[in-house]
């Protein structure tokens, strides 16, 4: 069972500060919930976790199982467990879905272990089946012509297969329908173990649904102000989140745009 904890976590962007003092802690069998209006700072702490370049961590600690991960490149973090499905996933054509998958999943191996191909043909067909993606993933490029839902499905896929022990969701609700919503939300809900802590990045309800958070954080203005359970949920549903204005002394809750996009997976200029 891995630990994930963020202490005190100051980031900035350009100058600019977007994280002030975030603290968290994410055990192997727990999900947690991070909802907030936009532009708070939910989607920089799950790129600033992962690794994004863009980012400048000012202060505080991101530890996993005890040892500070803050300088590691994105793909030590990723074989260590970390886990991001990604809120933009790109497209990469001439990388056919398979190769993508079966590449990282080795990746993840102890280096004197070998993949087994069979095994893995048939867990891919079965990922590919509980997720409705069709029996031609396999051979089409990564993304590429795929629908926004097919895109989070994926981003899915990837995780069933890689079996991360930290997992960042940053809103794959976002572009789903009512049908493919039910479909991610299963397919999330049964890789809930031991071995796997989650984190949820979403603004609706509608995804917390299927997917039952044990904790929920509301995030305004680069913080972490209150902690609860699913009636938090209820309330923002009723509410939304100006009751936090009399109840915290926040006097605005403006949204901003993000200065930095998730989906350009630490490769591509910040969005506009």
């Amino acid at each position: 069972m891995s630990i994930l904890e963020i202490r005190d976590l100051f980031v900035s962007v350009e100058d600019k500060m977007i994280l002030k003092g975030v603290n968290l802690t994410v055990k192997g069998g727990e999900s947690h919930a991070i909802m907030g209006p936009n532009g708070t700072g939910k989607s920089t702490l799950a790129s600033v976790v992962m690794g994004h370049p863009k980012y400048k961590i000012e202060s505080g600690s991101i530890l996993l199982d005890g040892t500070d991960i803050a300088e590691l490149a994105v793909d030590e973090r990723s074989r260590l467990g970390l886990f991001l499905a990604m809120q933009a996933p790109i497209e990469v054509p001439g990388v056919t879905n398979f190769d993508f998958v079966k590449t990282a999943v080795q990746a993840h191996m102890p280096q004197d272990k070998k993949l087994r191909i069979g095994k893995f043909i048939l867990d891919f067909e079965e990922a590919a089946k509980d997720l409705q993606m069709g029996t031609g993933l396999a051979h089409r490029y990564l993304n590429e012509g795929f629908s926004g839902g097919e895109k989070k499905r994926n981003e899915i896929l990837q995780m069933k297969l890689i079996k991360p022990s930290i997992a960042f969701l940053d809103e794959i609700d976002s572009g789903l329908d009512v049908d493919a919503l039910r479909i991610v939300g299963e397919n999330v809900t049964k890789m809930k173990s031991n071995a796997l802590g989650m984190v949820l990045i979403t603004h609706y309800q509608r995804l917390l649904d299927y997917i039952i958070p044990d904790y929920v954080h509301i995030m305004i203005k680069g913080e972490i102000v209150k902690t609860g359970g699913t009636e938090l949920i209820a309330k923002i549903d009723a509410e939304g989140y100006d009751w936090l204005k009399s109840e915290l002394g926040i006097t605005e809750l403006e949204e901003t745009k993000r200065p930095v996009s998730l989906g350009t997976c630490a490769t591509k200029v910040p969005a506009r």
